[in-house]
């Protein structure tokens, strides 16, 4: 049996917004089966912008490997834990132009669908729709086909396609097992491909992984490893009714073999661990380790690959079996406390409050301070907004980081734009007019001029660069205060019982890991 063959197999309970389908929007969703992109190419810089406007709002540091380069189309597939954030990561740190498939209400909805028909965005009635009676059978392999083909097609003609290939976002901290449909579209497309006299496409293995997905400022870090070759399963007949826009299932067995090696190839960039108390005490030996070796873990990046080394060191012998229960008491201790590995020095001494953390936190509430009326003005609403949508929805944990990210995301397309124009409105109804004269000279360079004007405009553009930068320097400030609120935590932490009782696992620890080398 194989390992895909253990992989949790769970149907995905659906939120209220999946049980409401829009069927006339869903026939309506652009498509194409020539090979090239459905969406606005205009679209697609705006949602790279969006994007990347987002991610330096959420993320206190990110990282990312380069992703391997081919000629041909590239269909990335990774775990899905974090919501629209992990698809999102996904399309930035790759240049190919992006089509994505995704829950059908995730395309007809009134504002992210919007943004995702324009975008290209494919929509999916999976199974668990069918058997909830959200939608038919007939109707489903209609709208599932018509977007299968338009990725197939895209693929072929060189584009990337983002694919979830676990069909649903969980919490686990392994990989689910996978549906059939990134493997499909992959063989269809190579045969396309092939037909059309275009490079092949490959499969992209990609891993998402956060220092705590669900975290405001969270380290993000997307990994990249070595493509899959897609093998050609359709005879020259069968190419040619594909490129005329028919569907045709590939064989099962060529399916199953595929999908086989993607969850191998997969499986590996994802915690792979019984629970994440377990992972959480791999990181703690990581970190141990790398201090012993002199060589402490200093990135999310590095903890990824260190703590990866200590997994696959405990697959193959048992010289952790008594190291690993004091390692996950002492990790839940940490985790308990809102404090991780990284709370120790080298010396695996927990960190102690000094005067430069405390000048860093001074220093760092007054940017917050500083700052706090234009990211009041400019971001406000939206936070208020986000967080309120996050403690009403039913998509469980991972929508908490979804809300906050889309509230950076249309913030420089919808809320900055808005607040400027109010700001743009009420300044030239209260200064008197300045002369062009006057506009060059950067001392006068102050709102003095009517609403409908060129000075009005360049006014109204550079309030929304202050929305920006106010925001990342206020965001700033907020890292420094809080690094100071964490080194006071741990310093509280290590005199109380349980800070005691994890100094104690520690020293037992260190002892059990100086036998091993």
């Amino acid at each position: 049996m194989s390992e895909s063959d253990s992989a949790p197999e769970i149907m995905p309970e659906l939120s209220a917004a999946a049980h409401k389908i829009n069927t006339r929007k869903l026939e309506k969703a652009p498509y194409d089966h020539t090979g090239n992109h459905p969406g606005n190419k205009s679209f697609n810089y705006l949602l790279r912008l969006m994007i990347n406007v987002g991610k330096s709002i959420i993320f206190r540091n990110f990282d990312t490997d380069k992703i391997p380069h081919n000629k041909g189309g590239r269909i990335s597939v990774a775990t899905h834990i974090n919501g629209l954030v992990d698809p999102s990561l996904m399309i930035i740190t790759q240049k190919k132009r992006i089509i994505s498939l995704g829950r059908h209400d995730l395309i007809t909805g009134p504002v992210i669908g919007w943004w995702a028909r324009r975008n290209g965005a494919q929509p999916v009635l999976r199974k668990a729709e069918i058997e909830a009676g959200v939608t038919d059978t007939d109707f489903a392999r209609k709208i599932n086909d018509r977007s299968m083909l338009t990725v197939a097609n895209c693929l072929a003609g060189g584009h990337g396609v983002v694919i979830m290939p676990e069909g649903k976002s969980h919490q686990d901290s392994k990989l689910h097992a996978l549906r059939t449909g990134a493997a499909r579209a992959a063989l269809v497309a190579a045969a396309i491909a092939k037909e059309r006299k275009r490079p092949a496409p490959v499969i992209q293995p990609t891993g998402l992984h956060w220092e705590r997905h669900y975290w405001f400022r969270t380290k993000s870090y997307v990994e990249y490893t070595e493509p899959i070759e897609i093998k050609l399963v359709f005879d020259d007949e069968q190419s040619s009714r594909l490129v005329s826009g028919e569907w045709i299932e590939p064989p099962a067995s060529s399916v199953n073999e595929l999908k086989e090696e993607m969850y191998e190839k997969l499986s590996p960039l994802t915690p792979e661990a019984p629970d994440w108390e377990t992972y959480r005490a791999w990181t703690l030996i990581a970190h141990l380790r790398s201090n012993n070796d002199n060589s402490p873990i200093s990135s999310l990046k590095e903890e990824v690959h260190y703590t990866r080394r200590i997994r696959e060191e405990i697959k193959r012998n048992n010289r952790y079996q008594n190291i690993v229960p004091h390692a996950i008491d002492a990790a839940q201790i940490l985790h308990q406390h809102n404090l991780d590995p990284n709370s120790l020095d080298k010396n695996h001494k927990l960190k102690t409050t000094n005067f430069s953390s405390l000048l860093s936190g001074m220093m760092g509430l007054l940017f917050m301070l500083i700052f706090l009326i234009p990211v009041i003005i400019g971001s406000g609403i939206q936070s208020i907004l986000a967080r309120f949508m996050a403690d009403k929805s039913d998509e469980g944990l991972d929508a908490r980081t979804t809300y906050f990210f889309l509230a950076g995301m249309f913030s420089p397309v919808i809320f900055w734009p808005f607040a400027s124009l109010v700001i743009t409105f009420l300044s030239s109804t209260t200064f008197p007019a300045m002369s062009p004269q006057e506009v060059l000279q950067w001392h006068d360079a102050v709102p003095h001029y009517p609403f409908l004007s060129l000075q009005a405009l360049l006014f109204f553009i550079s309030i929304i660069f202050v929305f920006y930068i106010s925001s990342l320097l206020f965001l700033l400030g907020y890292d420094m205060w809080t690094n100071y609120r964490k080194s006071v935590s741990i310093s509280k932490f290590s005199k109380s019982p349980a800070g005691q009782e994890f100094n104690n696992l520690i020293e037992k620890m260190n002892i059990q890991l100086a036998l091993l080398k």
